[in-house]
């Protein structure tokens, strides 16, 4: 399966999320089409990655849109996650512009919110998840990538503060790994049938 990305986290992190599956990279396949991530929406963006990716490379494809949702910036930066600053901004330039963003907030609520989409040129299948928390008042953390450095939980920490293992268990991907794989079970006992 053809995993729609050219970052390096991302797919480890898929790898270690579906190890069931024998997950390739973009690279891995030889691909090279960029897909323009112009949607409005986390499931469209996953969506459209998906069956474009399917279309060059005729394999079932695996394709993720995540972001970063503030509750006081309705949303923002939302589907623009990694562009909102250009294409060129650092994880820390971002984040430092988020920060400053909520600091004259008192309500610092934010999600992050994935989408993980599959497509085998017939079926397409998703998964959602969502997890809450605060934009930190710094970058704390040295695991992850992103704005896992200001995504702090419930608990106190960053997402950027967590092992890989624990982020694993909690994170918005799991979470959308999670709801999808159930998708996909289902899916192939029907087929069995």
């Amino acid at each position: 399966m053809i995993v729609a990305t050219s970052n390096k986290n991302k797919l480890e992190e898929m790898r270690k999320l579906f190890p069931e599956y024998s997950l390739a990279s973009l690279k891995e396949r030889k691909i090279t089409w960029k897909v323009i991530e112009d949607t409005d929406s986390f499931l469209g963006n996953a969506s459209k990655k998906a069956k474009e990716i399917y279309e060059v490379g005729k394999e079932e494809t695996l394709a993720d849109d995540s972001g970063l949702c503030i509750d006081v910036l309705h949303g923002f930066p939302g589907v623009e996650t990694q562009r909102f600053l250009g294409e060129n901004a650092s994880d820390e330039e971002r984040n430092q512009y988020l920060i400053k963003k909520v600091d004259s907030y008192d309500n610092r609520s934010a999600q992050v919110i994935c989408v993980l989409a599959y497509y085998d040129g017939n079926d397409l299948l998703y998964g959602e998840g969502i997890l809450k928390g605060t934009i930190a008042k710094e970058c704390r953390g040295t695991n992850g990538f992103g704005f896992d450095a200001i995504f702090e939980l419930p608990n106190g920490k960053t997402l950027a503060e967590l092992t890989a293992e624990e982020k694993n268990k909690i994170s918005a991907r799991a979470l959308a790994a999670e709801d999808l794989r159930k998708k996909l079970e289902n899916r192939k006992r029907k087929h069995a049938r």
